[in-house]
């Protein structure tokens, strides 16, 4: 009998200290879990997403804590992340703005915690009581949570005598946490933590405020729905409000849409072309098809031009480090063509659209023509679309660019945000294996080149948009809990997407789950619809 702690030491001697968390028979356990029988190990440090999140996780409740030994009376929000950093405000009681004093005093006091290496521990407790601990720590949100979730027991984390609630393990103690950042930032703070691909390296003053105007903007619409957090999410659903939530999140959306248009509309005179670009299964297609409905009801006219058809032939497609063709890369696209097809339009020429043959490997024609009339405005949408050298040749006043994700505004409580890789991943998962035939274990194995991919070519330009639209919609992962929930069970144990599986089931657990036959009130038309498909339940 030994415990993780120990066995991690043994192992790996000198090296122990990295390593944050460890996968036991393919379930992430924290190391101060004990081994009873032999057991397949796997310790996981900061390069792996699990033990990424683990240090997240922990240094979250540091900075919770250093902020009540700061600030008692204060409340802290951790809102959502943003390139390797988490959003917080700060609740002061005279409601000032934060200071770079306030920063330093916080800062100082989680160096202390963590120069301490105080202990993290660890209590399962019934339900009932660990709602009473929250509602008296002044953690509505939690005890709303515990009280709508309907499980018996709750693991509660102590850092000395502060409670608090995860959704994962945490690190043994406060010493593992050796690298973050407070940095003000917009209207409140970022706790920034390492890079990735660098555990040694926290990144510089990054520039996301187009990003954070649109999740502060959907914490509002949050307010008006009266939903912020799963727990008031879980009552609404539990009291009946399930159509009401619906059709309020989808107008929402529709006028959002409508908006989009109508600055389009106003800048006709110059703008012809409108690229839309974003991550997987961040509703670019819906969005794409819904903007150019509101774009035809002010008498425009929109013409989507496939950038597929403007790939290189295979021959010249680059390779990337396994020796795979590299379509995802912006080489893979004959850019000088698209530029001068592009310009040809705008001027007021006929061009011969081409089309790629996937078999040949070739760009082809079919005689199919198309010059641009004076209502007319093309429609371009693909990963690339926000990169500037993609229409390097065209007026930037002749262009308007539009970011679509799902950029998740609503929180688990005051300071467990939803990731929106999270909620991307779930929709794929649903769509891949409705349309595609796509098992989930083969979409979770997959995604981690799609992150890449998202990293190299979409997230640098995101700032580059005149716009940005969040397809987020508060009810929607209670919605896709029960397409995904049987996908997620169906992934066998021995399986390398299988600690992925159970925490994502974790997760989904925290929703009261929309009853299928509510799915009607769901419109046709919604981005929802993208992923679980338009057929209604009887």
């Amino acid at each position: 009998m030994k415990t993780l702690h120990e066995l991690n030491r043994e192992r790996n001697g000198a090296d122990a200290g990295k390593y944050l968390a460890a996968l036991v028979d393919n379930r992430l356990k924290c190391l101060d879990y004990t081994l009873y029988n032999p057991h397949k190990v796997e310790f996981v440090d900061y390069s792996h997403p699990d033990g990424r999140r683990t240090y997240i996780r922990s240094l979250s409740f540091v900075l919770q804590k250093a902020v009540k030994e700061v600030f008692p009376q204060a409340k802290l929000r951790i809102s959502y992340s943003v390139v390797n950093s988490l959003y917080c405000n700060l609740v002061l009681p005279d409601d000032r703005e934060e200071t770079d004093r306030d920063m330093e005093l916080i800062r100082q006091a989680m160096n202390r915690i963590i120069e301490q290496d105080i202990p993290f521990r660890m209590e399962k407790i019934p339900s009932e009581e660990a709602q009473q601990i929250f509602e008296k720590a002044g953690f509505p949100q939690k005890a709303l949570l515990q009280k709508t979730r309907g499980h018996f027991f709750t693991s509660v984390y102590y850092l000395e005598n502060s409670p608090d609630t995860f959704y994962g393990p945490l690190v043994p103690s406060a010493g593992y946490l050796k690298l973050f950042h407070l940095r003000r930032f917009y209207k409140g703070f970022l706790l920034q933590y390492p890079q990735p691909d660098n555990p040694a390296r926290v990144d510089g003053q990054p520039k996301l405020h187009k990003l954070v105007e649109v999740f502060e903007e959907y914490v509002n619409w949050g307010k008006i729905m009266g939903v912020r957090d799963v727990g008031s999410l879980n009552q609404k659903i539990q009291k009946g409000e399930t159509k009401d939530l619906i059709l309020i999140g989808e107008a929402l959306h529709s006028r959002r849409y409508a908006a989009i248009a109508d600055t389009i509309f106003g800048l006709r005179d110059k703008v012809r072309l409108v690229l839309i670009a974003g991550p997987s299964s961040s509703g670019k297609t819906t969005t794409s098809k819904r903007i150019s409905k509101q774009l035809k009801v002010l008498g425009m006219q929109p013409v989507v031009l496939e950038m597929d058809n403007y790939f290189v032939d295979r021959e010249n497609t680059p390779r990337d480090e396994k020796g795979d063709y590299d379509f995802e890369s912006l080489l893979a696209l004959d850019v000088a063509f698209l530029n001068q097809q592009l310009f040809e339009l705008l001027d007021g020429k006929e061009i011969e659209i081409p089309f790629f043959d996937f078999l040949t490997g070739k760009r082809a024609f079919s005689g199919k023509k198309l010059r641009l009339e004076e209502n007319q405005v093309l429609i371009m949408e693909g990963i690339h679309a926000l990169n500037p050298a993609l229409t390097k040749d065209i007026p930037e006043e002749n262009k308007f660019r539009i970011y679509a994700s799902a950029l998740t505004s609503l929180a688990m409580d005051e300071n467990n945000r939803i990731s929106t890789t999270d909620t991307r991943m779930i929709r794929r998962m649903v769509r891949d294996a409705q349309f595609r035939g796509i098992s989930a274990e083969d979409t979770i194995l997959r995604w981690p080149s799609i992150s890449y991919g998202e990293r190299q070519n979409i997230f640098p330009f995101q700032e580059e948009a005149d716009v940005m639209f969040n397809s987020a919609l508060p009810y929607e992962l209670a919605v896709l809990k029960s397409h995904a929930e049987p996908l997620l069970h169906q992934i066998p144990p021995v399986s390398k997407a299988y600690p992925e599986a159970l925490r994502l089931l974790n997760f989904l657990s925290y929703f009261t789950c929309v009853h299928p036959r509510d799915e009607r009130y769901i419109p046709y038309v919604s981005v929802i619809r993208e992923f679980i498909g338009t057929n209604p339940p009887d």
